[in-house]
């Protein structure tokens, strides 16, 4: 059955895409999280503490250079997922081939090979990295196909938005069991009765996890179909890291918020890296590490919804740092805690609350950086400012891994160590680093944030803005001749009231700097395509859409006066940049009560940003007049020999 076109996904196809989000943060917790504990609790044991340690220290070390050079393979793998064509798609051949390889490797990775290790170091160490860095390839090829092929699995924002929000809340369950299950499940597993579990049962619980991600990629493969859709055409270059760094120097609000977060990253991976840490060698309470990873499953989704309540009643700046202020606060009160379960739970909760709506405050400015950039340089870098925050993810990642291995060992929180075991000194070591480094990180990255930061959401309006009225004069379109007697006609793209631009309580729009063209005083919020198009540009507003026709005119749609101000509240658009668009195609949803109670003009306007290629604009009729959608608004000609 073909796919072209399809627009609805059935409840299967949606839960059947969620149980690939909740297996792939599974395996990713598992991954980031308690490989680092096996290897520095279990997996040297031979005897002698010293070579052990060398060990440990090593392989995470190892670890760490791995899981950076992973970063510049990245865009590489998007690269081989995009070129990839197959009678299953693009992305689910990707998704069950990483899935697979990736989980059977992971799964190796939590054995000692045969105690390789103690017959040729040299030779397990090569064995080791060689798996690692194979295993960490193809989780990223899986990673990248899944989260990618969300676009391909319907052409509704609609239904993406439903999926999208199924698949989030299967990641948060996946991500969180993960924690609630490991000290539990590692020790009930185990063949001796310690109070940290032994070999085996690290093992099996790498087992359970390991095999979940496997099916829940296979069921991803199997249970969901791509939509085939010329959207899906691959029209971008690939990012290299050269390149996300290139963009960062030229656009200093994407730059200072990349290291407000890069140090915000690394200081929130390493204490986060330890707490299992401390329950099970500080506290002597293992299992009472699943207690805090089952709070935090609840209000992590607690934390998320709070943010756009938040957003509106107080700034970025002042969001970010609260919840940096009230995480450090979290810190002082972990680092007095001691063995109280409870202070230590409401310290652990206090520092992980927050970091939903941190993540949110960081995206949201490097979103808006794209605009900010697009503003100063004279040219779009979306695709490189995005791939930013994960690039920031990982490399904070991989640094918490090198440090937490060695942490461990100036701790003596290796092979054999139990709680009883752990001296004053280790003890006093172990809270220094837990506490100490991540408060530095996080007052570091609050300067930072505090003193650099200068995109306020006003300052973002007034750029959108500004864009908005420049759109389309440089797009370096070539427009085409047509005869002498041939006019070009443009349809209404709403229904409502035509008027002049003159008419327009604007004066960029009215006085035609924005290019020449009419405005609607609308009675219906559907905006349709006013004819064959190609969409340039989707404003993150959603109230404004340019598009491109095939003779080169360039048109910008425009919802109002002022609505960028909303920031898409009350809009939805049903198309990306890229997409080809035919004459009559609903491309905007706009709801007039969110415009008007804001106190804010609704008037469409519609200009030809690249007027001056185009002569003889005329109106179909008189203003005022009550024009249906689709019903002829305009006439042009382009100008003789003068088209370019």
């Amino acid at each position: 059955m073909s796919n072209e076109g399809k627009t609805k996904m059935s409840m299967g196809q949606r839960l059947a895409y969620s149980f690939g989000a909740f297996g792939n943060d599974a395996f990713y917790g598992l991954l980031s999280g308690y490989l680092i504990m096996f290897i520095t609790s279990h997996l040297f044991n031979s005897g002698n503490q010293t070579v052990d340690n060398k060990m440990i220290s090593l392989v995470t070390l190892i670890i760490m250079v791995l899981r950076i050079v992973e970063l510049f393979i990245d865009p590489f793998i998007g690269n081989a997922i995009d070129r990839t064509k197959t009678r299953w798609g693009h992305f689910r051949p990707w998704v069950v081939a990483g899935g697979t390889v990736s989980a059977v490797l992971l799964l190796c990775l939590f054995t000692s090979l045969g105690n390789l290790y103690q017959k040729n170091a040299m030779l397990y160490l090569v064995i080791f990295a060689v798996m690692y860095i194979t295993m960490d390839i193809f989780y990223s090829f899986k990673d990248v196909g899944f989260w990618s092929m969300l676009p391909s699995l319907t052409t509704d924002s609609r239904e993406r938005e439903k999926t999208a929000t199924f698949a989030r809340f299967g990641s948060t369950i996946g991500g969180g069991l993960v924690g609630v299950l490991v000290m539990p499940a590692v020790i009930y597993f185990s063949e001796k009765t310690t109070s940290t579990g032994d070999a085996h049962g690290w093992f099996m619980f790498a087992l359970i996890i390991c095999t979940i991600a496997l099916v829940s990629a296979w069921v991803v493969g199997c249970c969901t179909r791509e939509v085939n859709s010329e959207i899906r055409e691959n029209k971008e270059d690939t990012v290299g890291v050269i390149g996300v760094f290139k963009a960062v120097a030229k656009n200093d609000q994407l730059l200072w918020v990349a290291f407000a977060y890069l140090f915000y990253g690394i200081g929130v991976n390493i204490l986060g890296a330890l707490e299992v840490y401390y329950f099970t060698y500080i506290m002597g309470q293992p299992k009472s590490f699943s207690i805090l990873s089952t709070i935090n499953i609840f209000l992590g989704m607690v934390s998320a919804a709070l943010f756009p309540v938040l957003s509106k009643k107080f700034s970025r700046k002042t969001v970010f740092g609260g919840c940096l202020v009230f995480m450090l606060c979290g810190i002082g009160v972990f680092a007095l805690a001691g063995n109280n379960l409870a202070l230590v739970l409401l310290a652990a909760v206090m520092f992980a609350f927050p970091q939903q709506m941190v993540f949110l405050v960081v995206l949201m400015i490097i979103t808006d950086s794209v605009e900010y950039g697009q503003w100063k340089l004279g040219h779009r870098d979306e695709s490189l400012s995005l791939s930013i925050r994960p690039l920031i993810d990982k490399f904070g990642g991989a640094v918490s891994n090198g440090v937490v291995g060695q942490i461990a060992i100036l701790a003596g929180m290796t092979t054999g160590a139990t709680a009883s075991s752990i001296t004053a000194a280790g003890r006093m070591n172990f809270k220094l680093m837990m506490f100490a480094v991540p408060a530095v990180m996080l007052t570091v990255s609050i300067i930072i944030f505090m003193k650099k930061i200068t995109l306020t959401e006003e300052r973002h309006a007034q750029i959108v803005a500004e864009l908005e009225k420049t759109w389309g004069k440089d797009l370096g379109i070539s427009v085409k001749n047509t005869s002498s007697d041939e006019k070009l006609s443009v349809k209404a793209p709403v229904s409502g009231n035509l008027i002049e631009l003159s008419e327009v309580n604007d004066d960029v729009f009215s006085k035609g700097q924005a290019g020449l063209g009419f405005a609607i005083r609308p009675n219906d919020g559907r905006v349709y395509a006013p004819f064959d198009a190609t969409v340039r540009q989707v404003f993150s507003t959603r109230h404004a859409v340019g598009i491109v026709a095939d003779n080169g005119m360039a048109l910008l749609i425009h919802v109002g006066l002022g609505t960028v101000a909303l920031k898409g509240t009350g809009f939805v658009t049903y198309v990306e940049e890229g997409q080809r668009i035919s004459q009559g195609d609903e491309i905007l949803e706009f709801w007039d009560d969110t415009i008007r109670k804001a106190g804010l003009d609704d008037t469409v306007i519609v200009t030809v940003t690249n007027s001056d290629n185009f002569e003889d604009f005329t109106l179909k009729q008189k203003s005022g007049a009550e024009i249906k959608a689709m019903d002829d608004a305009m006439e042009l000609r382009v100008k003789k020999g003068e088209a370019k």
